[in-house]
Parts: C-alpha cells; sequence; structure tokens
C-alpha cells in the first residue's frame, strides 16, 4: 500500500494525488495537520534520507525560523522542529513498500510506480 504523506492544501500534494488517481494507483492520505505525525516515522525518513531532504529549506515555516536554528540545523533539531512544525517537511512523502521518496516529479512517478 503506498501512502502519501502532506497538506491537503498544498499545490504540490494536489498535482501528485492527481497523478496517482489519473493513473488509477491507490493511496492512502495521511495529513500532518489532521492527523498529526508519528516521530518514530519522522526519525525513520531523517535516517533513510538525511534531514537536508526532509527539511524544505524553501518553505514560509523555514524563513520564519531563527537564524540560530536555521545556522545549527542537524537531524536531531531537524527532528524537533519537524514534529513542532510539520509544514517544514517537504512535500510530498510518498512510502512505498520498500522506499521513501520526497517531492513530486511526474517522471519520477512513472518510473517508480
Amino acid at each position: 500500500m503506498i501512502i502519501m504523506y502532506g497538506i491537503k492544501n498544498c499545490d504540490t500534494i494536489k498535482k501528485a494525488r492527481k497523478f496517482l488517481e489519473s493513473n488509477n494507483i491507490e493511496y492512502e492520505f495521511h495529513d500532518f495537520r489532521d492527523d498529526g505525525l508519528n516521530p518514530i516515522q519522522l526519525r525513520a525518513w531523517l535516517k533513510e534520507l538525511g534531514w537536508e531532504k526532509v527539511i524544505n529549506k524553501r518553505s514560509t515555516t523555514w524563513r520564519n525560523l531563527p537564524d540560530e536554528t536555521k545556522e545549527n540545523m542537524d537531524e536531531t533539531l531537524a527532528m524537533v522542529v519537524a514534529e513542532q512544525q510539520p509544514t517544514i517537511i517537504k512535500r510530498p512523502v510518498l512510502e512505498l513498500a520498500d522506499k521513501v521518496m520526497i517531492g513530486f516529479s511526474e517522471k519520477t512517478y512513472q518510473s517508480l510506480l
């Protein structure tokens, strides 16, 4: 089963969901805001992909962080910040049976799905 994590009003999430639905690919959607964020899962994403891929440095959430937090970001701090503010996580996060993907590219989705 494919699980997509994100925020339902995010434009990238909308594109990714539309792609999956138009290709008749079944998935479950998990909204960070409505459904929360499992810290064990977040830790696994950070370990597998690295905080640099998981944390969205172009987000408003990132820009609103104190400079000291941004300058000292590492896996541990990313874990704390993402638990408190899940909107800082790059979207969508797609959990497949054997891997985790972050972001949406139609070409990548076609090759993997």
